[in-house]
């Protein structure tokens, strides 16, 4: 066996983060209770038993806030209130209650690289006009040319389109996303002051910790000559802090005075970072001296390879260690292709063009080859290779029930930005695929509406006035396969052989046997791929680890049967031959003899 390659213990109460099972909810998707075909925060609220059952430690709760949805929710109105459409602050803090009643914490997602254009600083920024103490709570700049008709540079959004959008008395505002969203001043201390307000505010409101949205893009530097030499879409970043836009070396001076407010309260807040970096800068994020966490987003990049996925946990790891914290795992989330689909289409190197390519293909739907069972199988391995390993998994709304992928949604029912950004013909239809309301009942007979995702009638309450109460229900927000029906959650609650059913005894196994500590040793069985495991040698190999009580997982991606170790088998993903060994595409629990 292998060296340790972690060695430290997390026995702190208080650091509940460092080894949690954190639940993502796009709340618009997750469950409405007023029959307004979007779901709201009280929905999420009746849906707390149903996490409690499930095992999860922590709700994260993307945007709720006030918004006109031109991405998501990510472009906020104000960053201290609820929007109307999905509830009150008095059902924030009932779900907030609820919760921590069923033990659970709840995570806010804060977005501090952009506003809304309705927020009210950025109408008083128009209004005040060029060179205004308003106007410099934003990017703005005066455009190039003779007449300043030219944009500051030529950058492309990251939606698509021009990344400059010029207003009435002539200058230009910075936008990353869409024009929806004007970049905050970072070098402004109404802003820094503001955003700690913020944090004071949620952590108030029950709040145990925060989602830092694009947390690598707040410091940025335009007074250089050199900005044309670069650009806001980049297949990746540099390992030394050099881009004016992203991962500055300064962003850090932001995060160090969030980790004072964090300090104010007991237990101490933390927040895990949104940061797609250069993974030789990931830890600086998650700093005990700054937020605490980072995403280490490998795995949601990674395709089902033995070796990709084994090197994405070999950094993941090495980045805790040097920050001090501990590793994150995410598969799946509301930005990327649910990994149920993406395991069930070819499978290629993950620095290949190709995987560009194949995201583009699979949320055109029709013009690929998604095998299902196989997708399903391999997902049901991933979930246990992941939550077997130290740190925090990060689970995303629906993976729990083995949702795939609804990639055929019609064009003119579309709802994120990069459809209406990209031409047609680039076929790229944007997020919505993983964003589709959730599938609570295989019918409904009974009366609800969207496979249970809405009452039957509209009932008074978020986004449905009085008067509106006892009419019949809208349809949910994005339109439901009829093959949610196999997979919604009432399905598979009687089954043991479910996605469902697989999830909880997982979970229950974590908190039953993670030791609290971030030790990890490779097993011998563990090996590389092999040429003699496929024509290409990609796709065979074993990953094999144990921890430091003698919990083993052991996953086969090779079509030999593996032999395993002596031990009592805890849970497995799939069945195991009848001679005892570990079919491919299988993950298996031992307690090791």
């Amino acid at each position: 066996m292998s060296e340790n390659i972690q060695n430290a213990v997390v026995d702190d109460p208080a650091l509940w983060w460092k080894q949690a099972v954190v639940y993502q909810v796009y709340p618009r998707s997750f469950k409405d209770s007023t029959g307004s075909g979007l779901g709201d925060i009280a929905g999420v609220t009746s849906k707390v038993p149903y996490l409690k059952r499930l095992g999860v430690d922590a709700i994260w709760l993307s945007p709720f806030y006030p918004s006109q949805l031109a991405d998501g929710g990510y472009d906020v109105d104000d960053y201290r209130n609820v929007d109307p459409k999905l509830g009150t602050m008095d059902d924030f803090d009932e779900l907030a209650r609820t919760a921590h009643q069923a033990g659970i914490k709840i995570v806010v997602d804060i977005v501090p690289n952009h506003s809304s254009n309705l927020h009210e600083w950025f109408q008083a920024a128009l209004a005040a006009g060029p060179g205004s103490p308003e106007r410099d709570r934003y990017i703005f700049r005066d455009g190039r040319g003779p007449n300043g008709d030219l944009p500051p540079t030529d950058w492309v959004a990251s939606f698509g389109g021009p990344a400059w959008t010029r207003v009435d008395d002539g200058q230009w505002y910075l936008h990353m996303f869409t024009v929806e969203q004007p970049d905050w001043n970072w070098n402004n201390p109404e802003v820094r002051a503001d955003f700690r307000k913020t944090l004071r505010f949620w952590l108030d409101h029950g709040a145990d910790g925060f989602r830092v949205d694009v947390a690598h893009g707040l410091a940025k530097d335009l007074d250089r000559d050199d900005l044309d030499d670069w650009a806001i879409i980049l297949p990746s970043l540099p390992s030394d802090g050099s881009h004016p836009l992203y991962d500055r070396d300064d962003v850090h001076e932001i995060y160090r005075e969030w980790r004072e407010v964090f300090n104010e309260y007991d237990p101490p807040a933390f927040a895990v970072a949104e940061a797609w970096v250069n993974p030789e800068r990931q830890h600086l994020y998650a700093s005990t001296d700054e937020l605490g966490q980072v995403f280490n987003f490998e795995f949601a990049k990674t395709d089902w390879i033995r070796d990709d996925m084994h090197l994405a946990i070999e950094e993941g790891l090495d980045s805790a260690r040097v920050s001090g914290s501990t590793a994150t795992w995410v598969m799946s989330n509301h930005d990327v292709p649910r990994h149920a689909s993406r395991y069930g289409l070819p499978q290629v190197p993950a620095a290949s063009h190709h995987q560009i390519a194949k995201d583009w293909l699979l949320r055109n739907g029709g013009s690929y080859k998604e095998d299902r069972e196989l997708g399903t199988r391999r997902a049901r391995a991933a979930i246990l290779m992941e939550l077997a390993l130290p740190g925090s998994a990060y689970i995303y709304q629906g993976e729990e029930l083995g949702l795939f992928e609804v990639a055929d949604i019609p064009w003119d029912q579309l709802e994120d930005p990069t459809a209406f950004h990209s031409a047609r013909h680039q076929i790229e239809k944007g997020r919505d695929g993983c964003r589709v309301p959730l599938p609570w009942k295989s019918d409904d007979s009974d009366g609800t509406v969207g496979y249970g995702f809405s009452p039957a009638l509209k009932v008074a309450g978020a986004g449905v006035a009085a008067e509106q109460a006892g009419e019949p229900a809208e349809r949910p927000h994005l339109p439901q396969p009829a093959w949610y029906a196999d997979l919604a959650a009432d399905a598979q609650e009687s089954d043991p052989d479910s996605m469902l059913s697989l999830y909880r005894r997982a979970l229950d196994l974590r908190h039953r046997h993670m030791p609290q500590d971030t030790d990890l040793v490779w097993l011998d069985e563990d090996r590389a791929s092999d040429k003699r495991d496929g024509a290409d040698g990609r796709h065979g190999g074993v990953i094999a680890y144990r921890r430091s009580n003698g919990w083993a997982s052991i996953t086969n991606f090779g079509e030999t049967p593996v032999e395993l170790p002596a031990g009592e088998p805890l849970l497995a993903s799939g069945a195991l031959t009848e001679d005892g060994r570990l079919p491919q595409d299988t993950t298996v629990w031992l307690l090791l003899d």
